[in-house]
């Protein structure tokens, strides 16, 4: 069987400018989509070049799981101290936000300065390293292939937070182990749904490929619940939410679930489409089924509304 020879290109060659090829390129959605593959993140173009104190981000998104900044910087040659230096500027200038330093090579210095950062900085911030490369085979089109240099050390952030937090109360801390757990079987899964990392708290927001939108997987021990959301956040809540009702209340009965409830919350500025069902957190032989659970609807919720708020 005769086989294609990959055939690595000179990032020049395709862009031969960066803010004005690369940048532009980056920020279609297909290729942020890409982007977000790597770190486990749905991202969303908010702009390019935009203000960061005195400095302009190449390109700056939201999570929209979080509604978080990220500020990506790009170079098509090798990291250099005056990128690094800007990066840390971003970071001072805002609360919660992810770095993400496109290059075509990292230094040995500037992958391990990531990395300190990482260390030293708590859960607000992430800081990724990715080289970009592309390839081709024969006559093809050239491809992107994104390779993860630094990023952030999850668990020795947790583990920092949690040894530094001692008044987390049992509950608190049964969450953050149904949580991990919860990310556990999603991966195991393969599911469709993007797990971030799990919080000592009775909720887990997902993202849904917009901002002032997100899933929403929520537990209740005051009442034995679980529940799946579908969170509408921001100044046009309502009226997005009435938009929403008026294309999809009905075919949410007949695609997801007969009691799935639409609710508007007029004493809220967010709006909501909720299904519960019973479900004891505290019971762990009852974890795989409420994970079971959780899959089919979180999947279920996605599939419907995911093309649906993009429409809207």
């Amino acid at each position: 069987m005769k086989l294609g020879r990959l055939e690595k290109i000179d990032l020049r060659r395709q862009w031969s400018k960066e803010d004005t090829e690369f940048t532009p390129w980056l920020a279609e959605d297909e290729n942020i989509e890409l982007l977000g593959d790597v770190i486990n993140m749905e991202l969303e173009v908010q702009s390019q070049e935009e203000n960061v104190g005195p400095f302009r981000a190449d390109i700056l998104c939201v999570d929209t799981a979080t509604s978080n900044y990220v500020l990506i910087e790009n170079q098509l040659e090798r990291t250099d101290h005056m990128h690094l230096g800007q990066l840390m500027t971003y970071a001072a200038g805002l609360d919660a936000v992810t770095i993400i330093w496109i290059a075509r090579k990292f230094t040995e210095e500037h992958r391990a300065a990531l990395d300190w950062l990482n260390n030293i900085t708590d859960e607000k911030f992430n800081f990724f390293g990715i080289e970009i490369e592309l390839y081709k085979i024969g006559y093809s089109l050239a491809a992107p292939k994104f390779n993860l240099i630094a990023k952030p050390n999850d668990w020795t952030k947790s583990v920092r937070k949690s040894a530094s937090s001692q008044n987390l109360t049992e509950t608190k801390l049964l969450q953050q182990e149904y949580w991990q757990a919860f990310k556990n079987y999603m991966e195991e899964k393969n599911s469709r749904i993007r797990i971030q990392k799990p919080q000592p708290q009775h909720w887990m927001n997902l993202a849904i490929g917009k901002s002032d939108y997100n899933l929403n997987a929520s537990v209740s021990t005051k009442d034995n619940t679980i529940s799946v959301w579908l969170n509408i956040l921001g100044d046009n809540a309502k009226i997005n939410f009435e938009k929403l009702k008026e294309i999809g209340e009905n075919k949410s009965h007949q695609e997801i679930n007969e009691d799935v409830r639409w609710l508007r919350m007029n004493d809220k500025i967010q709006s909501a489409v909720i299904l519960t069902v019973k479900g004891n957190m505290k019971n762990k032989n009852e974890w795989e089924i409420q994970f079971e659970w959780f899959k089919e609807y979180l999947e279920r919720f996605d599939r419907f509304f995911r093309p649906l708020i993009k429409s809207v």
